[in-house]
């Protein structure tokens, strides 16, 4: 076995793992904004207003067939 060629794959592979290393970091960054982005979307939502509809109101389903 030349040694020459298995240096070349050991080069090879440290270069792949920094390269996932990094892909995995950008990836968690990502996520990072996308969960800040939902949660301002999520407090820029309405407060749902009140009505003044009797509290029994809604509370059942008649169905007849």
């Amino acid at each position: 076995m030349d040694v020459s060629s298995t240096a070349g794959v050991s080069a090879s592979l440290a270069g792949a793992q920094s390269g996932t290393a990094i892909g995995i970091l950008v990836l968690k960054k990502v996520l990072d904004i996308q969960a800040q982005s939902a949660m301002q979307l999520i407090a820029a939502l309405p407060q749902p207003q009140q009505t003044g509809n009797p509290p029994n109101l809604g509370n059942g389903v008649d169905t007849f067939a």
